[in-house]
């Protein structure tokens, strides 16, 4: 069982609706009111059980619940079921939780582990991801519980990870250093609780990379007298100015040092390294899920004012989605792996053509034809056992009163929602 949440937000106020709420996007639109869509699918991508929710509801509070739910809905037998979940909803709380009710858990460790032990003789095994790109595979044990843990290295996620960490680093600095060309600038940001908060907010800006960095600074008293003014006795007020700022990474501290490394967290016992591997692969479908829904289907933006249509959007999204998924999955099995924009880019290449002509006797005459399918469209529809066309011809005549609603010729190409 798969399972994870999203969400799509809103165009317009929305003030009265009892689901649109302000939360975190997932599309960075924190200007828009959400609402959260939670699917549990199975590995074949089938939606098993669905739930819509308010759009402030925090991804690890929803977990128990959904359990819960899909015990009572979708439970046939007494299997002790894996959830695979990621690191957001990977609580100590909720992994508790899953093996209290009998569950087995994967997931990605929430922190990297620093002390962790390798068994003597505990080989590492090399995987290719689906880029063909090298995977090193190794168990390891932590002490801090009993579970175990499966150390994954990627070259690829390495280099990527080398770039972003460079690009922070410089990024952070030039921070750093307008902060402190500020400090020497007539009308500057001088003050220390105001250069403290201005250091505050870059570190906000770059979490990631402000940890490796050790910032110093120099603080003085300054005494500054304020103008007497009419009635009004000159005052002396005492400031702590910031006159220089430092900075330099850590001693002894690699910022790349954790790069392309991460660990796969499971209360499994006696599967092998490559079975853990392929079963946390399988929570890249639910991604696919709803990259499928949100943009493949329309599911966002939501344009709905009430509450009906809007759950009325979301539960025909997820219907379309049956068939989308119910097409996929049996392309799949003839070694087709299309996305469902590239299968409806495909059968645009098909199309339906209407040819209208008038007889002697004033009578339209409608003749519809299907194009000719190419290569592509010809092995969709044998992975399918689909006809080469819906229909080969189709005559009729259309009343002259129907005249003025036909146009000499139109196409009707294979639409996606």
């Amino acid at each position: 069982m798969l399972y994870d949440l999203t969400n799509t937000y809103f165009e317009g106020s929305k003030p009265h609706s009892q689901l649109a709420k302000y939360g975190r996007s997932k599309e960075k639109r924190n200007d828009a009111k959400l609402v959260v869509l939670a699917l549990v699918v199975n590995p074949e991508g089938f939606i098993k059980y669905s739930s819509v929710m308010e759009g402030n509801i925090t991804d690890a509070k929803t977990l128990e619940g959904m359990i819960n739910a899909l015990r009572i809905k979708t439970s046939e037998a007494a299997k002790k079921a894996l959830v695979v979940i990621d690191a957001g909803i990977a609580t100590e709380e909720n992994l508790s939780m899953i093996k209290a009710k009998g569950y087995d858990y994967l997931c990605v460790s929430r922190s990297n582990l620093k002390n962790y032990q390798m068994d003597a003789g505990v080989p590492t095994f090399t995987v290719n991801d689906n880029k063909k790109q090298k995977i090193d595979l190794c168990r390891v044990k932590s002490s801090r519980n009993t579970d175990y843990y499966l150390k994954v290295e990627s070259q690829a996620k390495e280099a990527k990870e080398r770039s972003m960490n460079q690009q922070f680093r410089i990024r952070f600095e030039d921070g750093m250093q307008k902060i402190a060309n500020s400090l020497k600038k007539k009308g500057g940001v001088k003050q220390q609780d105001k250069v403290y908060e201005r250091i505050g907010r870059l570190k906000q800006k770059y979490p990631s990379i402000h940890r490796y960095f050790e910032i110093k600074t120099k603080v003085k008293e300054q005494v500054e007298t304020k103008r007497k003014r009419k009635g009004i006795q000159a005052t002396r007020e005492k400031k702590r100015i910031v006159t220089s700022i430092k900075w330099a990474i850590k001693e002894d501290v690699d910022i790349n040092a954790r790069s392309g490394v991460y660990f796969l967290r499971t209360s499994l016992e006696g599967n092998s390294e490559q079975m853990l591997w392929q079963f946390y692969n399988t929570i890249r479908e639910i991604e696919a899920t709803f990259r499928t829904l949100k943009t493949d289907l329309d599911l966002r933006p939501i344009y709905h004012k009430n509450d009906d249509s809007t759950m009325a959007h979301l539960h025909l999204g997820l219907l379309a989605y049956w068939v989308v998924n119910t097409v996929r999955y049996q392309l799949k099995k003839q070694g087709i792996h299309s996305g469902w924009r590239e299968i409806v880019r495909t059968m645009n290449t098909q199309k339906t053509v209407t040819t209208l002509a008038q007889n002697i006797d004033d009578q339209v005459i409608m003749i519809r034809r299907c194009s000719e399918p190419n290569q592509q469209v010809l092995k969709l529809y044998d992975a399918l056992k689909f006809k080469y066309a819906p229909f080969k011809k189709k005559k009729s005549v259309v009343h002259k009163s129907e005249r003025q609603n036909c146009q000499s010729t139109e196409q009707q190409p294979f639409l996606s929602g």
